[in-house]
């Protein structure tokens, strides 16, 4: 018998890695929209390397476009660019595979009744992904 617990409850989290370093950004919010994805940026420049550019990887979300993020983007052009993937190329971007083994090490084969409880098993392991480490490196690693 398969356990399971219909919901359409969710949260958003954005995130970002650091190719050089494997250290992993992130930020739970209520929902994907152009506030919080600024919100996210704010968050991404406070971890940037003083002496370096930050360049953002991203898919073509909504948000990622949005009119009320080009002033930031504008403001912000000499220590952030972003970099837009081409349509439906996940595989091209490296946080998916952050994402896909966060998948395989905390949700698969398992049972959570509320949604607090899958947060919880997440959040332990990106917790662990917060400080420079090799693993997440070699993972995303295409320079």
């Amino acid at each position: 018998m398969l356990l399971h617990a219909p919901t359409r409850k969710s949260v958003a989290l954005f995130g970002a890695v650091n190719l050089r370093t494997g250290q992993l950004v992130t930020q739970v919010c209520p929902q994907f929209d152009a506030v919080t994805f600024g919100a996210f940026l704010r968050t991404l420049l406070r971890h940037r390397s003083p002496q370096r550019r930050l360049i953002l990887m991203l898919d073509n979300a909504r948000y990622h476009h949005a009119t009320l993020v080009r002033p930031f983007l504008t403001e912000k052009h000499r220590v952030l660019s972003c970099a837009f993937l081409p349509p439906y190329s996940p595989e091209l971007n490296p946080i998916e595979r952050v994402w896909k083994l966060a998948r395989k090490l905390c949700t698969h084969n398992q049972y959570f009744p509320l949604l607090t409880d899958l947060i919880a098993a997440v959040s332990a392991q990106l917790d662990l992904w917060r400080k420079p480490n090799p693993a997440l490196a070699r993972l995303c690693g295409i320079i």
